[in-house]
């Protein structure tokens, strides 16, 4: 049944003693919008008839940017301060700590935009943790470890963007957790994530189901932003069902502005889709446009930069596969610096009439035409690419190579008794997420110059990126539709001209080595 007595309540909390605490907004009373008044009046004005709360656990699915963060900060201080329990123990957690303190730190500035609360309660930043003297009630923020969070007994407990939480963690704070209080509250809200295997699917396939009258459960609230599976995404009039905010907290300029870098970037359209259209995708997507790949072609010869600096990758095949190899020469056009590629590709020569039928990729036809080059037998020869490398070196300042680590101890060895400087690269996303952002940027800007090499042009058209929950990328040679070591060649030899001009990568600074042989 509904009690609008104890719904009034609570709207009215957060409208006398709250604040906004970002934006256009800060300083202004925390009016709350529609759809965020109606959730707060169904979960503390649904009751039982004993008078507690109905609903035990609610999941809000919505997109980013709808004002989430602050409203899963109002409900912890109210939970706090004003939901008439004991000894309240009130918890935020997420995937990890600094995730987690988002919500604490907003509801910090809240208390103190707040003369009676900023009275009430004790604040210890450092540690985490708002404490209320009068009722013993605590917030602390939990981090990601779970060793330490059995035996907890919240009132409140705040999971913030479930798709990063660790299923270990959840269950933690899910399974049992303050069973001794009378009406405890699991506020989950998060926004869609890109792995259909986790605890956050599970709970988001669960409330779908609770909504759907497909499976009963009373104490459940689920509370679904999302569009119908047969929604256009690129209709703007379909946004709206993701962002119950839009219009409000959200501009529909700005989400305008994102949705077509998305579609000159084909790299983010996984993105927006997932954190700006509530859509679950997959982790990876298609990286380049061809057609924009095509606009950086251009007419110049090597012999050009003759005794020029550059900067290589070296990536290695490991039997039938190709072995890439690009230098970046480096040039100041109109105040930007652009980059010039040289290219060479190797295979081996033995059932190459057979792969061109079976793949149907021309390798037979590239080989004529001189774009790739074969070695004898049915593994490139390692011998042979040396030789081609130290020869490229006596003609070209190479300051460095990047190579791969993997497969590749004795070619090292060779060229660095050669006096070719070596640099060993992994292919993780603490190497990749750079170089490859700033290969994507150079091509938009038309930055990148190459020659009209087919055999690049078809690795352009290949790439699929993975992208991991912090936003870094890295081409994924597992899920891209065909072979792509040019491109990882070339994003190689970027990162050799970024660490020039830069310094030592962020991933050197915090102790992961690059060079270990």
């Amino acid at each position: 049944m509904y009690d609008s007595d104890k719904a009034d309540r609570a709207v009215n909390f957060f409208q006398l003693y709250l604040h906004h605490t970002t934006g256009q907004w800060y300083g202004k009373p925390f009016q709350l919008l529609n759809w965020q008044e109606d959730l707060i009046r169904k979960i503390y004005g649904t009751v039982r008839n004993d008078g507690t709360r109905q609903y035990r656990r609610v999941f809000v699915f919505i997109a980013k940017k709808n004002g989430k963060s602050e409203l899963a900060s109002g409900i912890s201080l109210f939970s706090l301060f004003a939901d008439l329990e004991p000894s309240a123990e009130v918890y935020s957690s997420a995937g990890d700590r600094e995730q987690a303190s988002i919500v604490f730190n907003t509801a910090v500035k809240m208390i103190q935009m707040n003369k009676k609360l900023m009275k009430r309660s004790k604040i210890r930043e450092s540690t985490k943790r708002i404490s209320v003297p009068k009722t013993k009630s605590t917030y602390k923020v939990l981090s990601s470890e779970t060793g330490t969070k059995h035996g907890l007994n919240p009132h409140t407990s705040i999971i913030d963007e479930v798709h990063v939480v660790s299923r270990e963690l959840f269950e933690v704070l899910t399974q049992g957790a303050g069973a001794a209080r009378r009406q405890p509250l699991i506020f989950m809200i998060t926004t869609a994530g890109m792995d259909k295997n986790s605890i956050c699917y599970e709970e988001y396939n669960y409330a779908k189901k609770v909504r759907d009258g497909i499976v009963h459960d009373d104490s459940y609230l689920p509370v679904i932003f999302e569009m119908d599976e047969k929604d256009d995404w690129k209709n703007e009039k379909n946004w709206y069902k993701a962002n119950p905010s839009l219009g409000h907290t959200i501009a529909i300029e700005g989400m305008r502005a994102e949705f077509r870098m998305a579609m000159e970037r084909p790299s983010l359209i996984n993105t927006f889709r997932q954190l700006r259209l509530n859509q679950w995708v997959t982790s990876h997507s298609k990286w380049l446009s061809i057609e924009l790949w095509e606009e950086c072609q251009d007419i110049y010869t090597l012999e050009e930069f003759k005794g020029e600096v550059c900067y290589a990758g070296l990536d290695l095949s490991s039997t039938t596969d190709i072995t890439a190899f690009v230098a970046l020469f480096r040039q100041e056009i109109s105040g930007h610096y652009h980059y010039f590629i040289y290219q060479k590709f190797w295979c081996p020569e033995e059932n190459i009439e057979f792969r061109s039928r079976k793949d149907k990729v021309p390798y037979e036809l590239w080989v004529k035409k001189g774009y790739l080059k074969t070695t004898e037998g049915n593994a490139v020869d390692q011998k042979f690419i040396e030789k081609e490398v130290i020869e490229f070196g006596e003609r070209f300042q190479l300051k460095q190579l990047n190579i791969d680590r993997w497969n590749s101890s004795q070619l090292i060895q060779n060229l660095q008794n050669e006096g070719v400087e070596i640099a060993g690269f992994g292919q993780g996303f603490a190497s990749m997420s750079t170089p490859s952002k700033e290969f994507e940027v150079l091509v938009l800007q038309n930055r990148i110059h190459h020659d009209g090499n087919p055999v690049l042009r078809w690795m352009v058209d290949n790439v699929t990126i993975r992208q991991d929950p912090a936003g870094n990328i890295k081409p994924d040679k597992s899920k891209s539709t065909e072979k792509i070591d040019g491109v990882v060649a070339c994003i190689m030899a970027l990162d050799g001209w970024i660490r020039q001009a830069n310094g030592p990568s962020v991933y050197e600074k915090e102790g992961i080595k690059t060079v270990e042989f």
